[in-house]
Protein backbone atom coordinates (compact mmCIF):
# COMPACT_ATOMS: atom_id res chain seq x y z
CA UNK A 1 0.00 0.00 0.00
CA UNK A 2 1.10 3.47 -1.01
CA UNK A 3 0.64 5.92 1.79
CA UNK A 4 -0.07 9.66 0.17
CA UNK A 5 -0.13 12.75 2.10
CA UNK A 6 -1.65 15.92 0.32
CA UNK A 7 -1.13 19.43 0.31
CA UNK A 8 -3.26 21.56 -1.40
CA UNK A 9 -5.14 24.96 0.19
CA UNK A 10 -8.10 24.23 -2.40
CA UNK A 11 -10.37 22.10 0.09
CA UNK A 12 -11.92 20.68 -3.41
CA UNK A 13 -8.82 19.62 -4.73
CA UNK A 14 -7.95 17.68 -1.82
CA UNK A 15 -11.44 16.32 -2.10
CA UNK A 16 -10.33 15.03 -5.55
CA UNK A 17 -7.33 13.86 -4.41
CA UNK A 18 -9.03 11.79 -1.61
CA UNK A 19 -11.85 10.20 -4.56
CA UNK A 20 -8.74 9.44 -6.30
CA UNK A 21 -6.79 7.55 -4.38
CA UNK A 22 -9.65 5.37 -3.03
CA UNK A 23 -10.84 4.12 -5.94
CA UNK A 24 -7.16 2.66 -6.07
CA UNK A 25 -6.20 -0.60 -4.73
CA UNK A 26 -2.60 0.03 -4.07
CA UNK A 27 -3.28 3.66 -3.08
CA UNK A 28 -4.24 4.86 0.91
CA UNK A 29 -3.96 8.64 1.81
CA UNK A 30 -2.84 9.21 4.80
CA UNK A 31 -3.34 12.70 5.42
CA UNK A 32 -3.60 16.30 3.92
CA UNK A 33 -3.63 19.81 5.06
CA UNK A 34 -3.82 23.56 3.40
CA UNK A 35 -0.73 25.37 4.54
CA UNK A 36 2.95 24.54 4.68
CA UNK A 37 3.21 25.83 8.86
CA UNK A 38 0.63 22.66 9.50
CA UNK A 39 1.50 20.36 7.02
CA UNK A 40 5.57 19.90 8.10
CA UNK A 41 4.35 18.52 11.44
CA UNK A 42 1.68 16.19 10.13
CA UNK A 43 3.83 15.12 7.50
CA UNK A 44 6.81 13.88 10.66
CA UNK A 45 3.73 11.88 12.15
CA UNK A 46 2.10 10.47 9.05
CA UNK A 47 4.93 9.04 7.61
CA UNK A 48 3.72 9.03 4.01
CA UNK A 49 5.54 7.54 0.89
CA UNK A 50 4.36 10.21 -1.49
CA UNK A 51 3.59 13.65 -0.02
CA UNK A 52 1.60 15.65 -3.07
CA UNK A 53 2.15 19.24 -3.19
CA UNK A 54 1.35 22.31 -4.77
CA UNK A 55 3.71 25.19 -6.42
CA UNK A 56 1.74 27.85 -4.47
CA UNK A 57 0.15 27.49 -0.73
CA UNK A 58 -0.48 31.25 -0.12
CA UNK A 59 1.17 31.02 3.22
CA UNK A 60 4.67 29.64 1.36
CA UNK A 61 5.56 28.63 -1.86
CA UNK A 62 5.80 25.03 -2.14
CA UNK A 63 8.72 24.70 -4.02
CA UNK A 64 10.20 25.81 -0.92
CA UNK A 65 8.40 23.80 1.27
CA UNK A 66 9.71 20.47 -0.68
CA UNK A 67 13.07 20.94 0.80
CA UNK A 68 12.01 20.51 4.09
CA UNK A 69 9.53 18.14 3.60
CA UNK A 70 12.61 16.04 2.42
CA UNK A 71 14.78 17.19 5.25
CA UNK A 72 12.10 16.07 7.81
CA UNK A 73 11.01 12.61 6.26
CA UNK A 74 13.94 11.99 3.53
CA UNK A 75 12.35 8.58 2.10
CA UNK A 76 9.48 10.40 1.15
CA UNK A 77 8.99 11.14 -2.73
CA UNK A 78 7.42 14.69 -3.23
CA UNK A 79 5.29 14.80 -6.69
CA UNK A 80 3.77 18.56 -7.46
CA UNK A 81 0.88 18.30 -9.22
CA UNK A 82 -0.21 22.07 -10.17
CA UNK A 83 -1.96 24.59 -12.24
CA UNK A 84 1.16 26.04 -13.05
CA UNK A 85 3.03 25.92 -16.08
CA UNK A 86 5.49 23.12 -16.53
CA UNK A 87 8.09 25.11 -18.19
CA UNK A 88 8.60 27.63 -15.94
CA UNK A 89 8.34 25.50 -12.60
CA UNK A 90 8.84 21.56 -13.21
CA UNK A 91 12.72 21.80 -13.33
CA UNK A 92 12.64 24.47 -10.46
CA UNK A 93 10.54 21.36 -8.71
CA UNK A 94 13.26 19.20 -9.45
CA UNK A 95 15.96 20.81 -8.11
CA UNK A 96 14.11 21.67 -4.83
CA UNK A 97 14.15 17.90 -4.37
CA UNK A 98 10.72 16.72 -6.18
CA UNK A 99 10.54 13.67 -7.88
CA UNK A 100 8.47 14.45 -10.33
CA UNK A 101 5.67 17.16 -12.06
CA UNK A 102 2.23 16.65 -13.04
CA UNK A 103 -0.61 19.55 -14.65
CA UNK A 104 -3.57 19.75 -12.75
CA UNK A 105 -5.12 18.95 -16.05
CA UNK A 106 -3.56 15.57 -16.69
CA UNK A 107 -6.46 12.64 -17.03
CA UNK A 108 -6.28 10.98 -13.34
CA UNK A 109 -4.62 8.13 -14.93
CA UNK A 110 -1.50 10.27 -15.81
CA UNK A 111 -1.61 11.42 -11.66
CA UNK A 112 -1.77 8.07 -10.73
CA UNK A 113 1.00 6.58 -12.63
CA UNK A 114 2.75 9.57 -11.10
CA UNK A 115 2.32 8.57 -8.07
CA UNK A 116 3.31 4.77 -8.88
CA UNK A 117 6.73 5.66 -10.29
CA UNK A 118 7.63 8.78 -7.80
CA UNK A 119 7.10 5.62 -4.77
CA UNK A 120 8.96 3.42 -6.55
CA UNK A 121 12.18 5.49 -6.52
CA UNK A 122 11.70 6.52 -10.23
CA UNK A 123 11.23 10.25 -12.20
CA UNK A 124 7.80 11.41 -13.65
CA UNK A 125 8.00 14.48 -15.82
CA UNK A 126 5.77 15.16 -19.07
CA UNK A 127 7.73 14.58 -22.87
CA UNK A 128 8.62 17.88 -23.24
CA UNK A 129 10.22 18.50 -19.79
CA UNK A 130 12.30 15.43 -20.08
CA UNK A 131 13.74 16.35 -23.80
CA UNK A 132 14.53 19.87 -22.48
CA UNK A 133 16.18 18.30 -19.33
CA UNK A 134 18.05 15.32 -21.64
CA UNK A 135 19.33 18.42 -24.48
CA UNK A 136 20.56 20.31 -21.26
CA UNK A 137 22.50 17.07 -20.20
CA UNK A 138 23.89 16.77 -23.40
CA UNK A 139 24.94 20.70 -23.91
CA UNK A 140 22.63 21.10 -26.80
CA UNK A 141 19.90 22.58 -25.09
CA UNK A 142 19.58 26.45 -24.39
CA UNK A 143 21.31 27.16 -21.21
CA UNK A 144 17.31 28.26 -20.20
CA UNK A 145 15.52 31.18 -19.86
CA UNK A 146 18.01 34.39 -19.05
CA UNK A 147 15.00 36.79 -18.97
CA UNK A 148 11.87 37.52 -17.63
CA UNK A 149 9.96 35.27 -15.52
CA UNK A 150 12.95 32.67 -15.88
CA UNK A 151 15.41 34.84 -13.85
CA UNK A 152 12.85 35.74 -11.00
CA UNK A 153 14.01 33.38 -7.87
CA UNK A 154 11.45 31.07 -6.25
CA UNK A 155 10.26 33.72 -3.59
CA UNK A 156 9.68 36.35 -6.07
CA UNK A 157 8.04 34.41 -8.25
CA UNK A 158 5.19 33.37 -5.21
CA UNK A 159 5.38 37.41 -4.42
CA UNK A 160 4.13 37.59 -7.99
CA UNK A 161 1.90 35.70 -7.51
CA UNK A 162 0.40 36.81 -4.36
CA UNK A 163 0.22 40.40 -5.68
CA UNK A 164 -1.96 39.21 -8.87
CA UNK A 165 -3.92 37.90 -6.34
CA UNK A 166 -4.74 41.43 -5.34
CA UNK A 167 -2.80 41.40 -2.03
CA UNK A 168 -0.99 44.84 -0.75
CA UNK A 169 2.47 44.72 0.35
CA UNK A 170 1.09 45.02 4.15
CA UNK A 171 -0.98 41.90 3.17
CA UNK A 172 1.86 40.26 1.75
CA UNK A 173 4.20 40.89 4.43
CA UNK A 174 1.94 39.10 7.04
CA UNK A 175 1.63 36.50 4.98
CA UNK A 176 4.77 35.44 4.78
CA UNK A 177 6.31 36.11 7.71
CA UNK A 178 8.49 39.36 6.62
CA UNK A 179 8.81 42.97 6.68
CA UNK A 180 6.97 45.60 4.62
CA UNK A 181 10.39 46.71 3.91
CA UNK A 182 11.84 43.34 2.78
CA UNK A 183 8.19 42.87 0.39
CA UNK A 184 8.70 46.50 -1.08
CA UNK A 185 12.45 45.42 -1.87
CA UNK A 186 11.02 42.42 -3.83
CA UNK A 187 8.33 44.75 -5.60
CA UNK A 188 11.81 46.73 -6.67
CA UNK A 189 13.56 43.56 -7.97
CA UNK A 190 10.51 42.48 -9.80
CA UNK A 191 10.30 46.19 -11.91
CA UNK A 192 13.69 45.66 -12.54
CA UNK A 193 14.22 42.07 -13.59
CA UNK A 194 10.36 42.45 -15.70
CA UNK A 195 11.80 45.78 -16.71
CA UNK A 196 8.15 47.61 -15.99
CA UNK A 197 8.53 51.03 -15.03
CA UNK A 198 5.94 51.99 -11.91
CA UNK A 199 4.05 49.60 -9.13
CA UNK A 200 1.23 50.33 -11.26
CA UNK A 201 2.62 48.42 -14.45
CA UNK A 202 4.31 45.44 -11.98
CA UNK A 203 0.33 45.18 -10.72
CA UNK A 204 -1.21 45.22 -13.83
CA UNK A 205 1.30 42.96 -15.06
CA UNK A 206 0.99 39.96 -11.74
CA UNK A 207 -2.62 39.90 -12.47
CA UNK A 208 -2.51 39.48 -15.75
CA UNK A 209 -0.10 36.77 -15.43
CA UNK A 210 -2.36 35.08 -12.46
CA UNK A 211 -5.90 35.33 -14.40
CA UNK A 212 -4.22 33.77 -17.35
CA UNK A 213 -3.21 30.70 -15.07
CA UNK A 214 -6.62 30.12 -13.70
CA UNK A 215 -8.09 30.57 -16.83
CA UNK A 216 -5.87 27.81 -18.02
CA UNK A 217 -6.80 26.15 -15.00
CA UNK A 218 -10.87 26.54 -15.64
CA UNK A 219 -10.26 26.29 -19.30
CA UNK A 220 -9.09 22.76 -18.37
CA UNK A 221 -11.73 21.35 -16.05
CA UNK A 222 -10.61 22.45 -12.56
Amino acid sequence: MIRVFVIDDHPIVRHGFAQLLSAEPDLELCGQAAEAHSALAAITAAEPDVVIVDVSLGDASGIDLIGEIKQRLARAAVLVVSMHDEELYAERSLRAGAAGYVMKHEATGAIVRAIRTVAAGGIFVSEPVSARLLQRLTARGSPGDESGLGMLSNRELHVLELIGRGLGTREIAELLHISVKTVESYRARLKEKMNLRSGLELTRFAVQWASDGRRRDTDDGH
